[in-house]
């Protein structure tokens, strides 16, 4: 009876510790930030989100503390990056692409995830639903994926060819989705497509080869992490290479890309950040319903259409929303 007394007490005291030392951790909250692309790249998507959470009551260095984790492109790192994350404990995992909610949700089944993404959460599984998603995962979702098909048809209007190329990048989970609704564009337009891939910023430069060797006239850059963080590098390199291209993004247009057509890329990143601050206090992710950002932005660089010698149609830059000159 005496031993197990003593038992009990020391049953009783370790509780006890154990509470205390729950007790005892920090207060404030950690933010995992886990993306596939780089700081410097996402500066100013960061930004945006530091504002949501700013909205939603949470300012790093104040009241939250957030851990950084970026893959600078090698999608290969973000499972461990995820999974050490999760060891840390982090209150919230923010997820940033396609490639890095696909990894978070991989690595854990009870900490929030908020996502930011430019494909469909539902098409590549990550959600159940976009109004209940259910789980432990919610986020933002902006139009870019689903544009790819309508990027080629710009293409096609200002620079009409028989034979167009698109790059992809095959270890990004919405490789198969860009790769069909291209061919059954290219289909419906009756041009000749060719799928070319790139993960390294070695295969662009052997892209821009195989390129002038199938005498294309034209390239539709796939969405993908890894190209954003390479659009000075693409417009320079098809610029010289006498390239009309199109991508999603303004920064692709503004480095000296012919056009840029997709979602407004600041408004997703501020939303994501109100999501986190929410869940920060106390919202349950899977009650919040996806937010589709619907915005999106045609941008036309008519030096670089005429460097190419490429004369933009009067109803194309009607329907632009910027023209740089």
């Amino acid at each position: 009876m005496r031993r197990r007394a003593v038992l009990v007490l020391i049953g009783g005291a370790t509780v006890g510790w154990s509470c205390l030392t729950r007790a005892q951790r920090p207060a404030t909250p950690v933010i995992g930030f886990l993306s596939s692309t780089s700081a410097e790249a996402y500066a100013t998507r960061v930004a945006a989100f530091h504002r949501g959470l700013n909205d939603a009551g949470f300012t790093e260095g104040r009241n939250v503390v957030i851990e950084y984790h970026w893959a600078e492109g090698q999608y290969d790192r973000l499972p461990a990056m995820a999974a050490d994350l999760v060891r840390r404990e982090v209150s919230v995992m923010v997820a940033i692409t396609t490639p890095a909610a696909i990894a978070a949700k991989a690595a854990t089944i009870t900490i929030p995830i908020i996502f930011e993404m430019g494909t469909d959460p539902v098409e590549v599984g990550l959600v159940a639903s976009l109004s209940h998603p259910g789980g432990n995962l919610t986020g933002v979702s902006l139009l870019n994926v689903e544009l790819v098909a309508k990027r080629l048809e710009l293409l096609h209007e200002v620079a009409p060819t028989p034979t167009v190329a698109a790059i992809i990048n095959p270890t990004n989970r919405n490789a198969e989705i860009v790769s069909r609704d291209l061919r059954e564009a290219a289909h419906t337009l009756g041009v000749q497509l060719h799928v070319l891939h790139a993960t390294t910023e070695r295969d662009l430069d052997t892209v821009l080869g195989t390129m002038a060797e199938l005498r294309v006239g034209g390239l539709v850059i796939g969405s993908d992490p890894f190209f954003n963080t390479q659009s000075q590098r693409l417009a320079s390199l098809l610029l010289r290479g006498g390239f009309p291209a199109i991508y999603q993004y303004r920064e692709f247009a503004a480095a000296g890309g012919l056009m840029s057509y997709g979602g407004d890329i600041i408004e997703p990143f501020h939303q994501a950040g109100i999501y986190t601050g929410r869940v920060l206090a106390g919202a349950n992710p899977g009650d919040l319903p996806i937010v589709q950002s619907s915005r999106v932005e045609l941008i036309v660089n008519l030096k670089t259409a005429k460097a190419l010698g490429v004369t933009v149609p009067p109803s194309i830059l009607a329907r632009a929303d910027e023209v740089i000159e």
